[in-house]
Parts: C-alpha cells; sequence; structure tokens
C-alpha cells in the first residue's frame, strides 16, 4: 500500500498540469483613440490571468507556443474553457485573461461600457509583453483568440495603428475570432500580415454575419484574412446551450460605424466620435435594438472545434 501511495504520488505530480497567475499592468481607455492618439495618459490598471501549461510540462526547459484566450460580454464561459483544454491536450500553453475579474466586473451585456474592446486590447498586449519574457515560453509563437467581445480583441489586435501605438517589436503569430462584432468600416485597412480567421454564424443577429462578410473582403486586399459563416447558427453556436433570447442584448443588425484614422468610432448620420461612455449611448439611438438569440449548432460546434484546433497547429505549433 505504501509503495503504491508513493507510486501514485509521484505519477499524478509528474502528469499535472502547471498553472501560474500572471499580474502585470495595464490601463483603461475606452476607445481605439485612447490608445493610438493619448495612450500614455491613461489610468493604470492592474490586470491578472491564468497561465496553464500543457500536460506534458514537467519538461521544464521546454518553451511552449502561447494561445491567449478572450472572454465575450457575458464573461468566462464553459464551452470558452473547453477550448482551452483542447489546446492544453494539444500542446499549447494558455493565457486565460481576466479583464473583466480585475476590474471587478461580471457582465457587460446591455450597456457594452464598463469594459470596453480597447480596454482588452491593451490588456492582451501587455499580458504578452510580460509572458513573453516567461522562460517557458516562445514568444515568437503567441496567437490570440476570442468569442463575441473577446472575438473583437482577437480581430482588431491585429489592426496596424493600434498595434503601433501599442508595441514596436511584439506581433500575434495568429489571430482567430468568433462572432466578432463586424459592423464597422474602418478608413485604415491596414492589418497585420499574420493570418486572421473570422467563424460566425449565418443567423447571428447580436453580431451579424453579411458585415463580417464586406469587412473581409475590404480588409483582405492588405491582410491575410479568411471567412467561415455556419449555416443555421446563431451567436455562440459553438455552445453546449439551446438557442434562447436575451433580451437585454444589443442587437446590431441595423449597424454599420465609420472607424477613422485615429480610432474613433463615429455615430451614423452625425459622424460625431463615440468615445465616451455618454456619445456611445446616444449613438446606439440611431440602430441599435434590444434583443438578440444565443445558443448552440451541435454541427457548427464540432466543426468549429476541428477548425480551431487545426488552425493553431498550423499558425503555432509547427
Amino acid at each position: 500500500m505504501r509503495l503504491f501511495i508513493i507510486f501514485f504520488f509521484f505519477f499524478f505530480n509528474a502528469n499535472a498540469q502547471k498553472t501560474e497567475k500572471i499580474v502585470f499592468k495595464s490601463a483603461n481607455p475606452f476607445a481605439l483613440s485612447d490608445i493610438i492618439t493619448d495612450l500614455e495618459n491613461q489610468q493604470e490598471q492592474e490586470v491578472f490571468g491564468k497561465l496553464t501549461f500543457p500536460n506534458d510540462s514537467a519538461n521544464k526547459e521546454g518553451k511552449y507556443p502561447l494561445i491567449i484566450g478572450v472572454a465575450g460580454s457575458l464573461g468566462w464561459r464553459e464551452h470558452h474553457y473547453e477550448y482551452m483544454r483542447m489546446y492544453q491536450e494539444s500542446g499549447f500553453a494558455t493565457f486565460e485573461l481576466n479583464s473583466f475579474k480585475s476590474r471587478d466586473i461580471s457582465s457587460t451585456v446591455g450597456s457594452q461600457v464598463e469594459v470596453t474592446t480597447a480596454t482588452i486590447i491593451l490588456d492582451a498586449y501587455s499580458a504578452f509583453a510580460e509572458l513573453a519574457n516567461h522562460p517557458n515560453i516562445d514568444k515568437n509563437r503567441v496567437s490570440i483568440t476570442g468569442w463575441s467581445l473577446g472575438g473583437a480583441v482577437a480581430l482588431f489586435s491585429g489592426w496596424e495603428p493600434v498595434m503601433k501605438a501599442i508595441t514596436d517589436d511584439l506581433k500575434f503569430a495568429s489571430h482567430l475570432a468568433f462572432y466578432p462584432p463586424c459592423f464597422f468600416d474602418p478608413e485604415n485597412t491596414e492589418f497585420t500580415d499574420s493570418p486572421i480567421h473570422i467563424l460566425i454564424g449565418e443567423l447571428d443577429n447580436w453580431t451579424p454575419a453579411e458585415p463580417c462578410v464586406n469587412f473581409v473582403k475590404k480588409i483582405s486586399k492588405n491582410s491575410n484574412v479568411k471567412l467561415t459563416v455556419y449555416p443555421n447558427s446563431h451567436h455562440s453556436f459553438d455552445s453546449h446551450e439551446p438557442v434562447e433570447f436575451n433580451e437585454k442584448g444589443y442587437s446590431f443588425k441595423n449597424c454599420l460605424f465609420k472607424l477613422n484614422n485615429e480610432g474613433d468610432v463615429l455615430m451614423n448620420y452625425l459622424n460625431l466620435p463615440m468615445s465616451s461612455p455618454i456619445m456611445q449611448k446616444i449613438g446606439f439611438l440611431f440602430c441599435v435594438n434590444r434583443g438578440v438569440n444565443l445558443g448552440g449548432n451541435p454541427d457548427s460546434r464540432e466543426k468549429a472545434f476541428l477548425f480551431s484546433r487545426s488552425f493553431m497547429l498550423e499558425t503555432i505549433k509547427k
């Protein structure tokens, strides 16, 4: 019995995953323009996340490819964690970015002002800068993925004006965006040359698919971007949950906002920048409706998981 206990102890520890809480400094920009034109004056913010190494992390000398994950407006959900576990089992380190918990926020559904895309993009790059110095992370093989609001982060972290404002030497090797908001018409179409892929549902009425089709057509001239639209699929098509109606969620199916070179998102018709909470609320009055559908489609979910693993193996594991 004693030998069995000793064997079990060493076997368990040899196969246990290594996790670390990583704390770093970021800030609280509201709009992308705050990053592009006024980054040095943003309020400082401490942010944290969880770094998890794959099951073979007993190899203390190894350097692993890393996937930074970003949750959506509802925060971290079970299907997000399923992706992270899949990546770990495939030999990737993962980083669970906790932009919401770091600011004592649980959800931004129905408001979208407490923690914004700009804020989380800066968090993601700040985490990247911290993790680039980790002895077990290969900084040249770091990808970013996210869902909904996190999908916006995964997508627009590859926009050249934002990248240049934040860093001179860090670059994500790939960007995988799940159902991101694409209802922006960027004046500047320069994006990273790293692979970008968008996965979205045909029936999505929260972040609609059609603007993503047009967005990809426009930026593909200057970037390596591709799009997959899953038929008969709503927002969060990759979850286990049944499709249901969320009365608080903003439906952006009637919206298309201009995005200027300075990172200001402009109101429809008035062309005023929505670069503060009050101006964004006013701007949303012109096109946003309340009420969205979200929930899983088993076939699309299976395909999305298979594609995601293949995408990461191709872009950062090789």
